[in-house]
């Protein structure tokens, strides 16, 4: 079953392809070997790690794969819950109940990714630095902070904003597809 509009049809091809695609393959270039060489001085094996940690409590790939995940998860409700009921593509914007449903969930994604675009800021920010202080105070029982060097901060900070660039369209193609449906239901637009 797939979207039964114009925009949901493009969603998922934008979600589902690209999106994905971007993510594994140069998500895992710019983000892959960050931990590897992330450099603090002094450059000791254990002050490396503890300040990598802190600067990332959660890896960008693995904070954006579970995006993916969740975000998938309502229009997934929806379509289980439409083949258990074997809805077929043209009666869900035909029947309120199943219009409403689906509306609900494509309003679901939106929630969602304001969210993931929140947390994402409070995470990473909108640039990576080159350098990061780091307290290590913790590690080594006195107050001291050290300098970390960030592997390939620049190309970080590109696809940084292509991933908040992503939830932006990802959000304004799930407003496109409700204004859609309002205007099939209105009988603005003909029918597919």
């Amino acid at each position: 079953l797939r979207p039964p509009t114009v925009t949901g049809q493009f969603h998922t091809l934008f979600f589902g392809s690209i999106r994905m695609f971007f993510l594994g393959v140069l998500g895992f270039a710019v983000y892959g070997n960050e931990a590897l060489h992330f450099s603090c001085d002094p450059d000791k094996r254990e002050v490396n790690l503890f300040c990598y940690n802190q600067f990332r409590p959660i890896t960008p790939q693995v904070f954006w794969a579970l995006q993916l995940v969740i975000v998938l998860v309502p229009g997934a409700f929806f379509h289980l819950y439409a083949a258990c009921k074997s809805i077929k593509q043209e009666d869900i914007l035909q029947k309120s109940s199943y219009t409403g449903f689906y509306v609900f969930s494509v309003f679901l994604r939106i929630v969602l990714e304001v969210v993931a675009f929140w947390l994402q800021t409070q995470l990473f920010g909108f640039k990576v630095n080159a350098i990061y202080m780091c307290d290590v105070g913790a590690l080594e029982k006195k107050f001291n902070i050290t300098r970390c060097m960030v592997p390939e901060h620049f190309e970080k900070t590109i696809f940084l904003i292509a991933m908040y660039t992503f939830t932006v369209i990802t959000m304004i193609l799930c407003v496109a597809e409700i204004f859609e449906i309002s205007c099939r239901r209105l009988g603005f637009l003909k029918p597919q």
